[in-house]
C-alpha cells in the first residue's frame, strides 16, 4: 500500500478502466467495490460486485444490439446498481463515466445513488475520448486518491512505451499500412474514439474510423471500397478468444468474403483489455498493433494479445 494513501480511503469503481487504474496507482487496498465486468488485475476479483447487466451473456452480436436497442427505447438501464451493497461498503469515492451508455452505468444514476448515501462520496467521472485524455483520467483518479506521485510515475512510464513505438518506427522509416477496426459485426461499426489514435501511434492509417469521435456504422460497402490492408476484430467487450471466433465466423459469410478473395490479413484483438477500456492498457494495445503493422521491428505478438485469423 502506498504511504501517500489516506488510510481511511474507501472506492466504489463502476468502470473497469478506472479499476485498472486504481490498481496500477497502487490502491487495491483501498478498492473496496467493483463492476461485474472487473477482471483485471487478478487481485480485484476478491472485492464485491455492485453491478448487473440486461444484456444477454452469449457472444450474439445481433442479439446484444437487439437488447441494447429494445432497452434504450424502452426508457431501461442497461446496467443496474446494487445500492444496498454499495451503502454497506461506506465509499468515500466513486468512479464512474460518462462517454456510453452501453458500456457501463449511466453517470446520472451514480450521482443520485451517491446523494442518497450519508456522508456523499465524492464522484469522480472520467471521459477521455483520446490517449490525452485517458491521461487525464488517470490524474483525475489520483488526484481522488492522494496519488499524484504515483501517477506521475505511471504517466512516465506509458509515454515513454509510446515514444518508443514512435522512434522505432521513424528510424526504420516503416511504411503505414491501411486498417479497420472493426468494433462491432452485427450492424458493422469501426471504432472511434482513441481506436483511430492507437492505429496511427502504432505505425498504421484507419480508413474510416475518426479520432476523438464516436465509433461510426458503416456499410459493408464502405469498408469494402476503403480497401484496408488490415482488418481487426475488436468487437466491444469481447476476449481475443472471443473476437477469433467471431472473425471465423464472418469469414464464412458471403459479405465478408471480400476478405478471403482479396487476400487481406485479418487479426482478432482482445477487445475487452487493448481497445475497448479506456485505461492504461490502450498502450498495450498500440503495442499489439505496431507488432502487427511491422513485425519486423518489434517483439512476436503474445497470443493472449492478438492472433492471425487469415
Amino acid at each position: 500500500m502506498s504511504p501517500c494513501l489516506p488510510l481511511v480511503m474507501r472506492i466504489v469503481s463502476l468502470l473497469p478502466a478506472a479499476t485498472e487504474i486504481v490498481a496500477l496507482l497502487g490502491a487495491t487496498d483501498h478498492l473496496v467495490g467493483i463492476t461485474h465486468e472487473c477482471d483485471y488485475p487478478d487481485v480485484v476479483r476478491s472485492r464485491a460486485r455492485v453491478t448487473r447487466s440486461a444484456l444477454p451473456h452469449a457472444h450474439d452480436p445481433s442479439a446484444i444490439d437487439a437488447a441494447v436497442r429494445d432497452a434504450q427505447a424502452g426508457g431501461v438501464a442497461l446496467f443496474t446498481l446494487d445500492e444496498k451493497t454499495i451503502t454497506a461498503l461506506h465509499p468515500t469515492a466513486i468512479l464512474t463515466q460518462e462517454l456510453c451508455e452501453v458500456c457501463a452505468v449511466r453517470e446520472a444514476d451514480v450521482r443520485a445513488l451517491a446523494a442518497r448515501l450519508s456522508p456523499p462520496p465524492e464522484v469522480v467521472t472520467l471521459d477521455g475520448t483520446s490517449l490525452d485524455g485517458i491521461y487525464e483520467d488517470i490524474r483525475a483518479v489520483a488526484r481522488a486518491l492522494g496519488a499524484d506521485d504515483e501517477a506521475d510515475e505511471l504517466l512516465a512510464g506509458l509515454r515513454d512505451r509510446v515514444k518508443h513505438v514512435h522512434n522505432t518506427l521513424k528510424a526504420a522509416q516503416a511504411p503505414r499500412p491501411t486498417v479497420a477496426l472493426v468494433e462491432w459485426t452485427d450492424p458493422l461499426y469501426v471504432a472511434g474514439h482513441w481506436g483511430p489514435e492507437q492505429i496511427a501511434r502504432a505505425g498504421g492509417t484507419d480508413v474510416l474510423g475518426i479520432h476523438g469521435q464516436h465509433s461510426e456504422r458503416v456499410n459493408m460497402d464502405a469498408l469494402r471500397a476503403s480497401d484496408p490492408d488490415i482488418v481487426i476484430f475488436a468487437p466491444c467487450g469481447y476476449s481475443v478468444e472471443a473476437a477469433a471466433a467471431e472473425a471465423k465466423r464472418c469469414l464464412t459469410l458471403p459479405a465478408w468474403s471480400w476478405l478471403v478473395q482479396r487476400g487481406k490479413q485479418v487479426w482478432a484483438m482482445d477487445a475487452n483489455g487493448l481497445t475497448s477500456r479506456p485505461g492504461p492498457r490502450i498502450v498495450d494495445g498500440i503495442e499489439a498493433m505496431a507488432s502487427i503493422f511491422a513485425p519486423s521491428l518489434f517483439s512476436e505478438i503474445e497470443p493472449w494479445h492478438a492472433v492471425r485469423v487469415q
